[in-house]
């Protein structure tokens, strides 16, 4: 039998991309978002073996202020909105918005498809299978979509579905071939 992996996603405290329903840049918490990972304290559970974060600055201040020093991950980067970035839902064209929603493997507007993310992001759940750690990532709500759907084998268009609040917790396992969703994601603030 081979050994388990525990991999716990935690998605970034808020930012002022989230409050302003506008597709994220680079940025960093706000101090509503700062505010709340200090309340949170930390993780419940055992310390992990292996900690790491999106390059985004909102992400590695999360992992910091939950205590932890990781690093980054290229994989764990937020989904690319290519032109988009800084941009709120309200300034695109209803065409636009319609077919990101619609179409997983939209990609007008300069960046990254729903579907490419996917690929990279079970890419990189196949690179840490079997490794046996505990691990931690600190990283952004798209990428723990992508991560729940590549484990429920769901079809992309199930993507947007999925609701992942700022600064919860997704634990899924790896034992033999395939990953689990663990059901008790909750939020830490």
């Amino acid at each position: 039998m081979s050994a388990v992996t525990r991999l716990t996603l935690v998605t970034h405290a808020i930012t002022d991309a989230v409050q302003g329903a506008r597709f994220p840049a680079d940025e960093p918490l706000n101090p509503l978002g700062s505010r709340s990972v200090e309340k949170a304290g930390g993780l419940p559970g055992p310390a992990p073996e292996t900690v790491l974060h999106a390059p985004e600055v909102r992400a590695e201040q999360t992992c910091r202020a939950l205590g932890f020093t990781g690093a980054p991950e290229l994989a764990l980067r937020d989904l690319d909105h290519g032109g988009w970035a800084g941009k709120s839902m309200d300034e695109l064209a209803p065409e636009q918005l319609m077919g990101w929603l619609t179409d997983p493997a939209y990609r007008d507007h300069g960046g990254e498809s729903i579907t490419d993310l996917l690929d990279r992001v079970g890419d990189w759940l196949h690179a840490l299978a079997g490794s046996g750690d505990r691990i931690v990532a600190v990283t952004h709500p798209a990428i723990v979509r992508a991560a729940v759907l590549r484990t429920l084998n769901a079809p992309p268009e199930s993507f947007w579905r999925i609701d992942i609040p700022p600064l919860s917790a997704t634990t899924l396992h790896h034992r033999g071939p395939a990953w689990t969703l663990r059901a008790t994601a909750h939020e830490l603030a």
